[in-house]
């Protein structure tokens, strides 16, 4: 299993068209409007699909929608390099977006319970945060590559290796190993849906730690898609760019890999660490300096670890049956706040500099920090 997960963690993340399709994009005659419909359907799709495809991985197999889903990407890649158009690119990303929608949920669930089953639940939050940090190097192993495989084969080349990595991928799901058997309920997928969302309504606890994923996990996801015109504002070289976002990238592995460690930190702990993270994020935004930087990549690698926790805590509290549709659930959220903050970012970004839009974004930090500290209070009293 743990072997498993690392090569598919590595190969989920290794496309080298990351660092360059928004090239590509420009290159094919785009514009910034047409770019930011496609990110915005992008999320669309997984909105969409996120909940239905949660609940199919619970009534059919976690392992099938695994290696579905990066078929799916492969071919959303092809169609980028081989046609490249808006409408070509619009069908990427619905493709891609499915892609997200089906391996969301569906891992989580499928590590955690043959993990139970095993009797090493307690393994979860070490396992899953190298996982992620084994695919944060993927994806600064793209950058690094992404350069030189371009300036041979140019956007055919970066193409081909992303669609090869994406079939690696779906090879490599094909491994896990799954005991669990799906219900034998003819309405197997809406009876898992309905079961899922009522375990929800009726657990207290579940619907908190729901909540608590898009608070950690959606505003810093969405400022990393910033990150590049951040860095650029601080007066580096173009050329130096790069380097700059791979140090975000190292904090963000950082905060992976310290995820096993962090899980100690009770209510108040998890406060103070959304605390200070938010921060680092404000100073770092506003210093408008490359050692800024270096303060939102600490930033980053606290939002990381507390997005591992927050896994965690909802994974330790679902008992049912659904819990690949209630993760799609939690995932639903961070989708549905992501494009929020994307639009949020595009009204702010016309007005302020990136760095203070980056450091507004610490407020909804902040007051997740504060309610989590007033609820531990209240708790102990």
């Amino acid at each position: 299993m743990t072997a498993t997960l690392y090569a598919y963690a590595f190969l989920d993340e290794f496309v080298l068209l990351y660092p360059v399709y928004a090239l590509l994009f420009a290159d094919s005659g785009l514009s910034v409007g047409q770019i930011s419909s496609l990110f915005v359907l992008w999320s669309l799709t997984g909105v969409l699909l996120e909940v239905p495809s949660g609940a199919w991985a619970d009534a059919v197999s976690r392992r099938l929608l695994l290696w579905i889903g990066p078929l799916l990407g492969a071919a959303g890649f092809a169609l980028w390099v081989l046609f490249p158009s808006y409408w070509a690119f619009a069908a990427g990303f619905v493709l891609w977006g499915a892609r997200g929608a089906l391996g969301s949920g569906a891992l989580e669930a499928l590590v955690y319970e043959e993990l139970d089953r095993a009797g090493a639940a307690d393994r979860y939050a070490r396992l899953m945060g190298r996982a992620h940090a084994v695919g944060q190097v993927a994806v600064m192993a793209a950058m690094g590559l992404a350069g030189p495989v371009f300036a041979v084969g140019g956007y055919p080349a970066v193409g081909a290796a992303s669609v090869l990595a994406c079939l690696l991928c779906a090879a490599t799901a094909t491994r896990f190993s799954e005991h669990r058997r799906p219900p034998d309920d003819g309405d197997s997928w809406g009876a898992t849906l309905r079961a899922g969302l009522a375990d929800a309504r009726r657990d207290r606890s579940v619907r908190g730690a729901l909540l608590l994923v898009p608070a950690v996990t959606a505003v810093w996801g969405a400022l990393d898609e910033y990150t590049p015109l951040l860095v650029r504002e601080t007066g580096v070289p173009e050329a130096n760019v790069s380097h700059l976002l791979v140090l975000i990238w190292a904090g963000v592995t950082a905060g992976s890999l310290l995820a096993g460690p962090a899980e100690r930190l009770g209510r108040r702990g998890f406060a103070a660490l959304l605390t200070l993270s938010a921060l680092a994020l404000a100073a770092g935004g506003i210093s408008g300096t490359p050692a800024g930087v270096t303060l939102v990549a600490l930033a980053f690698g606290g939002f990381q670890s507390a997005t591992v926790l927050a896994d965690v805590r909802l994974q330790k509290r679902i008992e049912g049956t659904g819990r690949a549709t209630l993760t799609s659930v939690a995932s639903l959220g961070t989708e549905v706040v992501t494009i929020a903050v994307y639009g949020a970012y595009g009204a702010l970004g016309s007005t302020f500099p990136h760095g203070v839009v980056f450091a507004l974004c610490a407020v909804p930090y902040l007051m997740t920090a504060l309610i989590m500290s007033t609820v531990a209070r209240g708790r102990s009293e």
